[in-house]
């Protein structure tokens, strides 16, 4: 099955600074993007150092857990020498950036060709509906599909999926003829790459905040949407979302998020995740201030590259070929 299909859109977003203004606020974005690990990215507003652990190990956990200090500080050296490009001895705010790019396009390219070949096994040139269909969801009856209407229906949660699949796909199919070439299906796994898919990355995500489904997101399904309760007194970070709701999401200030809030709130088009990144790891790691790093200083903050975009998330440590 489609991972990304299924488990539609999941929280993630990397710091930008030590403390992040409200438009960057890590808890603040919600975007579509790959299950990297099943743990929280953040707990609390702090960093969970081990959903990077989990996210950048992959299948290749148990190798990489079996790699000495040594050698994952010597496969880092050598990541960092690729990101000096114009090998000066530093690492610009901007080569870093470049990096992260690429690690993040990267991904993208390898995830489509692992799906594309499981799906279209004789690489045509197209993969249609009624293929994908029957290879994701060729347990669940068309007709069934339709009736079911209660969670507790066997396969209920399944259905949902399907149909949204289903549109999905209809607007990654441009050319209209239910069938996606590879770029297509592309925009269909990856549609927070794609333009004219963010309205479905909209879409997909008032539906699962918007609890009684009036059309609008209110403060509580926002809230209850990061935050399950539970506690004595209510979190800081909780009462600080709250303000960021009222004073930077609602921008109408009718106490409710419409289409056009949501998607200011999850796709800003000033925002630029990569450049973000690159300006909280030389914030971190700069230990002379200088706005570059060293290979020196990059490897005494071993821990926050191996957890970073930098190498995206740790997979690079993990590939043999690349060294």
């Amino acid at each position: 099955m489609c991972r990304f299909a299924f488990l539609g859109i999941l929280l993630a977003i990397v710091l930008a600074q030590a403390i992040p203004k409200p438009e960057e606020d890590h808890k603040s974005t919600r975007v579509l993007d790959a299950e990297l690990s099943k743990q929280e990215h953040f707990i609390h507003s702090q960093h969970n150092p081990e959903y990077d652990h989990e996210a950048f190990l992959g299948e290749d956990a148990k190798t990489f857990d079996q790699l000495s200090p040594e050698e994952s500080t010597r496969r880092l050296g050598l990541i960092v020498d690729k990101i000096d490009k114009d090998k000066d001895g530093f690492v610009t705010q901007e080569e870093l950036k470049d990096w992260i790019k690429y690690t993040q396009q990267r991904y993208i390219r390898d995830d489509v060709e692992r799906q594309w070949k499981s799906h279209n096994p004789d690489d045509k040139d197209t993969l249609a509906w009624s293929e994908y269909r029957k290879i994701v969801y060729g347990f669940v009856d068309d007709k069934e599909a339709e009736s079911l209407d209660k969670p507790d229906d066997e396969n209920f949660s399944y259905a949902i999926m399907l149909k949204r699949d289903r549109r999905r796909w209809s607007v990654a199919d441009k050319d209209g003829d239910d069938a996606l070439t590879k770029e297509e299906f592309t925009a269909f796994l990856h549609p927070e790459e794609t333009e004219h898919m963010r309205d479905v990355v909209v879409l997909e995500t008032m539906e699962d905040i918007d609890k009684d489904t009036d059309g609008k997101i209110s403060l509580s399904e926002y809230i209850g949407d990061m935050y399950k309760g539970g506690e004595e007194e209510e979190p800081e970070w909780v009462k600080n979302e709250k303000e960021q709701f009222s004073s930077y999401r609602d921008k109408d200030g009718d106490g409710f998020l419409n289409n056009e809030e949501v998607k200011n709130w999850i796709i800003p088009v000033d925002f630029d995740h990569a450049e973000a990144e690159s300006r909280h790891l030389i914030f971190e790691a700069d230990m002379d201030a200088d706005q570059k790093l060293t290979k020196e200083e990059i490897l005494e903050k071993y821990d926050i590259f191996v957890g970073s975009q930098a190498t995206d998330f740790g997979e690079a440590l993990a590939r043999h070929d690349e060294f």
